[in-house]
């Protein structure tokens, strides 16, 4: 975990901030998504149908990508942050399938942190990897304000 100051935040543009532990993408994690969101496609809940045709049943793209915040949360704290807002994406990419059973981590990068509407707008390439496989489950680019004291 790493922690800096409000202020100096702006000065890790263009730097890796770091990477979160594994997270295990198990088909009970995979069932409960689906059961949140109504996305009971086979690939992600059709063990017999997946295995057979795929391997394995699949996480669903979004799923990684709402692991995030989550994984997010392992790498940096920010001294002095009294409330974070997810302003949206600009862009989110699934570059490959995660298996049922694999094991996923973020890498994150800050590109961008300029002034905005009184705090701090942030702009981190996520990258979602998957152990074992060259190829990440998911790149996104999020953006966040963050306001300190």
């Amino acid at each position: 975990m790493r922690n800096i100051a409000f202020a100096d935040l702006p000065g890790l543009v263009g730097e890796e901030i770091g990477v979160s532990d594994w997270v295990l993408i198990d088909q009970d994690r995979i069932n409960r998504f689906a059961e949140t969101t109504g996305d009971h496609q086979w690939i992600h809940i059709d063990v017999e149908r997946a295995t057979r045709e795929l391997g394995s049943t699949i996480a669903h793209g979004y799923l990684t990508l709402a692991l995030i915040p989550m994984l997010a949360a392992q790498i940096l704290t920010v001294e002095g942050v009294v409330r974070g807002i997810n302003y949206g994406t600009n862009k989110v990419r699934f570059t490959n399938m995660t298996p049922a059973g694999s094991r996923v981590r973020l890498r994150q990068k800050l590109i961008a942190a300029e002034a905005k509407m009184g705090g701090l707008q942030i702009i981190n390439e996520c990258t979602i990897e998957i152990e074992g496989m060259d190829r990440p489950a998911c790149v996104a680019e999020t953006i966040s304000l963050i306001f300190d004291r």
